[in-house]
């Protein structure tokens, strides 16, 4: 039987969460500007497609994580600011990574 879910949640400074922690989530290297510590997680598994959509009107430069996060974090002083949504997807074994992304031999 297949199984998948979505989970949504926010991340959120009054949490003690940061933006620039998306690195994990997206298996990256990105360094925090605001204190200087950097997040590897380059040797992460198992991130199959991570992407960032931007409106039409956004500068080219957010489309860099490193560049977003950062400029977030630079943005948001409040405490208890909300910084971003994470959604994810977790589909089923059964669904198989040309099924899922037909398209992203082309991305």
């Amino acid at each position: 039987m297949a199984i998948y879910h979505c989970s949504i949640k926010v991340i959120s400074r009054g949490k003690g969460k940061s933006a620039v922690a998306d690195a994990y989530r997206a298996g990256e290297k990105i360094t925090n500007e605001f204190d200087g510590m950097t997040q590897d997680y380059t040797h992460k598994g198992g991130v199959v497609h991570t992407e960032i959509l931007l409106p039409d009107h956004a500068p080219a430069k957010y489309a860099d994580r490193a560049v977003l996060w950062n400029e977030v974090e630079k943005i948001e002083k409040a405490k208890n600011a909300q910084l971003a949504r994470e959604i994810e997807i977790a589909l089923p074994r059964e669904l198989t990574r040309s099924k899922a992304f037909p398209l992203s031999a082309t991305m």
